[in-house]
């Protein structure tokens, strides 16, 4: 039996995170990405909602050590209904 995933909803929340924290801390998407060592398009596409770019534990850790907040604040961040 094949177990289908769908992770869109946390995945939006995480990309609502990000944008939220980073905006909380003063930085625009082309600071940001510099302190992490991505593109600001990179940036962009992590932040957009409906696009579903995945990415690795390290760059949430270190998104989480640039917007000094630890990393699980980002993956239990909720919009509100």
């Amino acid at each position: 039996m094949e177990v289908k995933f769908d992770n869109s909803r946390r995945m939006e929340n995480l990309s609502y995170a990000i944008a939220y924290y980073r905006k909380k801390k003063g930085f625009s998407q082309e600071q940001a990405a510099e302190l992490l060592g991505i593109s600001r398009q990179h940036l962009s596409a992590i932040e957009a909602q409906g696009i579903k770019r995945g990415i690795s534990l390290e760059l949430l850790f270190n998104i989480a050590t640039v917007l000094e907040i630890e990393p699980y604040m980002l993956l239990k961040f909720k919009l509100e209904p």
